[in-house]
């Protein structure tokens, strides 16, 4: 259980639901703003295993993306596993606001209002795989069903290789 400075909504949410999970701090540099691959970096782990959590806007709609740090988010099928027919990146001042979190520190999980979420079917190649934790500086480790079972969560092919 998350509690003090480590508590944000996306802890105090996988406590409620009895969600096991483990927390990751790390020392955020102010200057960084490749937030994945710092974290990476930061926690010695594959940029494969810690996943971005992407706004976007799909046909006008927020959507969540979350896919590996390693790669790129291909829109037309992010789109597509959303049932619609385009998507776009949210501006940032769009995606602090619909998801209370700070870029940097937008987590899947625990925003203010549910989202459509789609999580990269590389997920499941992984045991545990590392989301931010709500704020800059901290990730969760999760197991991938879980983190598809707090989110409610679709799972489909969104990442292709490459990182932004």
């Amino acid at each position: 259980m998350a509690t003090g400075p480590a508590a944000t909504p996306a802890t105090r949410e996988l406590t409620r639901l009895g969600i096991p999970f483990t927390l990751h701090p790390y020392p955020h540099d102010p200057s960084v703003r490749s937030f994945g691959d710092e974290a990476a970096s930061a926690l010695g782990l594959s940029t494969d295993v810690v996943f971005k959590t992407l706004v976007t806007l799909v046909d006008d709609s927020p959507a969540i993306a979350v896919l590996p740090v390693s790669g790129l988010l291909d829109m037309k099928a992010f789109a597509a596993s959303c049932g619609g027919r385009r998507a776009d990146l949210a501006d940032l001042a769009l995606a602090q606001r619909i998801t209370g979190y700070v870029i940097g520190g937008i987590s899947p999980i625990g925003q203010k209002r549910p989202l459509r979420t789609v999580i990269d079917e590389q997920a499941w190649l992984h045991d545990v795989i590392y989301v931010s934790g709500g704020r800059r500086g901290l990730d969760i480790g999760l197991a991938p069903g879980d983190l598809v079972r707090v989110t409610n969560a679709g799972v489909a092919a969104i990442a292709r290789a490459g990182s932004a």
